[in-house]
């Protein structure tokens, strides 16, 4: 028995020598060639790997460093450029016949730059794995090979996100982790990819996709459920920067592509969002439902269906856009209807609304029809609002108009009733028009009139209350925060003029009305 022992020991002892040698004597840079030929051949372009070493223990076989060319039509820089490579191989054929069979590829903290054309229609890695005409490759590489490899991961790597051209600023993601399993260029394959967002925010995907258009890699079918945390609209690099659009959100949907036209759907819950530049983020979250057909040659879509809501108020949204350009353009109709001034009155400072301070919308409900067209960047927002039975507290309109409110005989209070109010509106970066004001508050009286408000939100409107039987014009200048108004002298005296030319004797003087506008007694 000991005997054995002995014998099984030496054996042992003997494989451990033996596996401790083999290293010695096959020299992995041999191999070199071979595996920056087949992967250059895979890929469609030239693949440069560094010192090779080989371990037969864990059955691989590494690279110091690895470099992937960039499509020269966008750069001479590297596409990929990895810290390490490490490629798992089959080791009796290895080791007997000389001959490498990959089982898996593991890319370690790679940085990937993947550039979108100045015209939005082609990436970098269009041309990966098939037919790049602008890139030297070897003759036998004509379209997708038929490789597979088991295993294929890419461990905290960073992605570099970026379109071509000089203004152009990259958005980064760090921490970028991909599981692919049973890869191969011409059938489908499992993957799932992390990878952290600007400004802390997380990604993550979980599908399948395949298989790689020889033609075009960007147009690979795919599906996959996207999950995403914290994520920054202004800084992610999902939403055009030149929309002003900013918040935190979280997402959760999903994306299918047939490597021509891409659906995605989806609920989006933002926190924080904050519509246009000059606006303020709102006070309570908003949720986005939609869903998306996107057209990946023309770089276009449609969006057949979205809902945006805060509480129980929910607007309908529908169009078109256009992300080809430098800056996308949308055509877009926005319908809401009854929908609650309590649920709404949080996002007014998200979309610009400034109310003055201290003041808040109560109760009633809102009413609107939008077209909103044009570049992000310059939209132009046209259409109707109105409401209905809402109160504006802490602010007493008729304190403002005191003289006028004088002539309606009826106590203002500290608040401003409104029976209804409607507008036609057009909101464009030169400012905003709003025609056709109606406004009919109990403690006034009726009041139309209309204005603009200026990019920095100054007033100028003319307006005329219809007080006493008489119409009364007025100005309001000043601020949104800080209106002020003001008695159109000519125009009341002109009015005055027309009322004592219709007056009888059973009608109030309106002399002693309107100068009461100016706190003096008739002489």
């Amino acid at each position: 028995m000991k005997r054995i022992l002995k014998i099984l020991a030496i054996i042992v002892g003997v494989l451990i020598v033996i596996a401790i040698a083999i290293p010695f004597f096959i020299d992995a840079n041999t191999f070199r060639p071979t595996l920056e030929t087949d992967l250059t051949t895979a890929l469609g372009r030239p693949v440069k790997v560094g010192n090779l070493s080989l371990s037969l223990f864990s059955g691989s076989v590494s690279a110091d460093d690895i470099s992937i060319a960039d499509d020269p039509a966008f750069s001479k820089s590297a596409f990929v450029q990895a810290k390490s490579l490490k490629v798992g191989v089959e080791m009796m054929p290895l080791i007997f016949s000389k001959q490498l069979n990959v089982t898996e590829l593991t890319l370690n903290q790679p940085e990937i730059s993947l550039v979108r054309s100045e015209n939005g229609e082609k990436w970098n890695f269009s041309s990966l794995g098939g037919n790049n005409k602008s890139a030297a490759q070897p003759a036998a590489s004509s379209g997708n090979p038929n490789l597979s490899v088991a295993k294929l991961n890419v461990n905290n790597g960073r992605l570099t996100v970026s379109r071509a051209g000089p203004e152009e600023k990259p958005h980064v993601y760090d921490k970028v982790n991909i599981e692919v399993t049973t890869f191969s260029f011409t059938s489908s394959f499992p993957f799932k990819m992390t990878a952290q967002l600007p400004a802390d925010g997380s990604l993550k995907l979980d599908g399948k996709a395949g298989p790689i258009n020889a033609d075009n890699a960007a147009e690979t079918p795919l599906e996959a459920k996207v999950t995403i945390q914290k994520m920054n609209l202004a800084a992610s690099g999902f939403i055009d920067p030149a929309a002003g659009i900013s918040g935190i959100a979280d997402y959760e949907g999903t994306v299918t592509s047939d490597g021509h036209q891409a659906k995605t759907e989806g609920k989006l819950t933002a926190t924080n969002l904050q519509v246009v530049k000059k606006g303020s983020p709102a006070g309570k979250p908003v949720q986005v439902t939609y869903s998306v057909v996107h057209d990946l040659a023309k770089q276009t879509g449609t969006i057949p269906q979205c809902e945006i809501a805060m509480g129980k108020a929910v607007a309908h949204m529908t169009g078109t856009y256009d992300a080809h350009g430098k800056v996308t353009s949308i055509n877009l109709k926005v319908n809401g209807q009854g929908m609650p001034v309590d649920d709404l009155e949080a996002i007014l400072p998200a979309v610009g609304v400034i109310l003055p301070p201290k003041a808040t919308l109560k109760g009633g409900t809102l009413a609107t029809t939008m077209a909103i067209a044009g570049p992000v960047d310059k939209l132009v927002t046209v259409g109707n609002v109105k409401l209905e039975n809402s109160t504006l507290a802490n602010f007493n309109l008729g304190s403002k108009l005191s003289a006028i409110s004088a002539l309606s005989g009826k106590s203002t209070g500290n608040d401003t009733t409104i029976q209804n109010f409607s507008s036609d509106v057009r909101v464009a970066p030169e400012g905003t028009k709003a025609d056709n004001i109606n406004l009919n508050v109990p403690q006034i009286g009726v009041v139309t009139g209309g204005g603009t408000v200026s990019p920095a939100n100054e007033l100028a409107f003319k307006m005329n209350a219809a007080v006493g039987g008489m119409g009364i014009p007025f100005a309001v200048s000043g601020t949104t925060s800080d209106p002020k108004f003001v008695p159109d002298v000519k125009g009341i005296a002109t009015g005055l003029l027309k009322g004592l030319g219709q007056g009888n004797a059973n009608q109030q003087n309106p002399v002693n009305n309107v100068m009461g506008l100016f706190k003096k007694k008739p002489q």
